[in-house]
This record gives structure tokens, sequence and C-alpha cells, in this order.
């Protein structure tokens, strides 16, 4: 009886720790030229998330957007992931040298960016210069 409840608690805690990025990743989506000059070209508001898998910054930054992106307030900031090691193009168009760089924009126009950021309370005025 005590070996089932603990193998049926291993696999509820397994599967919550599988699933849990993907609840943060859910939100953003990854970047292309198209979608990106549309939301600029309608006026959103913008963060685009440089990012790579192996990145303890960037892990620590998703759950915080995560957060911020459920928020009323940034219900309408649309959210762009871009790959570190699979961008270079993109990366020096946009003068970036580091991951876990994130870059706002309202519209068209570039309004913050900050790198290595995981202070929640700094990244939400970031996120705020967008709206």
């Amino acid at each position: 009886m005590f070996n089932r409840r603990l193998f049926i608690g291993a696999l509820a805690v397994g599967a919550a720790l599988t699933l849990s990025p993907l609840a943060f990743a859910m939100s953003a989506k990854d970047y292309s030229q198209k979608a990106f000059e549309a939301a600029q070209a309608a006026g959103k508001p913008i963060l685009l998330h440089i990012t790579a898998p192996w990145c303890p910054t960037c892990r620590a930054q998703k759950p915080i957007l995560s957060k911020l992106e459920g928020a009323a307030k940034f219900k309408n900031v649309v959210t762009f992931d871009i790959d570190f090691d699979t961008s270079k193009a993109l990366l020096r168009k946009l003068h970036v040298a580091q991951q876990s760089t994130l870059i706002v924009y309202k519209g068209k126009q570039e309004v913050g960016r900050s790198t290595g950021d995981t202070n929640a309370a700094s990244i939400e005025t970031l996120l705020s210069k967008a709206i």
C-alpha cells in the first residue's frame, strides 16, 4: 500500500516537472520576420526574448515573463522567442551579443532592452515601456 502511494506520488511529481516548462513556453511564439513586422505595423507592444536552452538566466526569466504576460496590463504584448544559437544573422541585425536579452518595442520603435536581468520588478518596468 505504501509503495503504491509512493509510486503514484512520484509519477505526479515527474509529470509536473515534465510539463511545467510547457506552461511557460505557450504564450511566446518563435520569431518570424513576417509576424514581427505585422505586429509592428499594427502598433502592438512587442517583446523579443533572446534565449538559449542551456542558459540558466533565460530559464529564470521564463516564469517571470509568463506571470507578467498573464497579467491584464500586459495582455496585448506579443512575445517572440529568438534562439541565440541558431539566429546569428538576426542577432547581428538587432545588435545582440548575449542570450537572456529582452528587447521591447512600442510598434516600430525600440523603447528598451536589458541583458541578464532576473529581477521581476525591473522586467515589469521594462515591459511597461512597450504599452
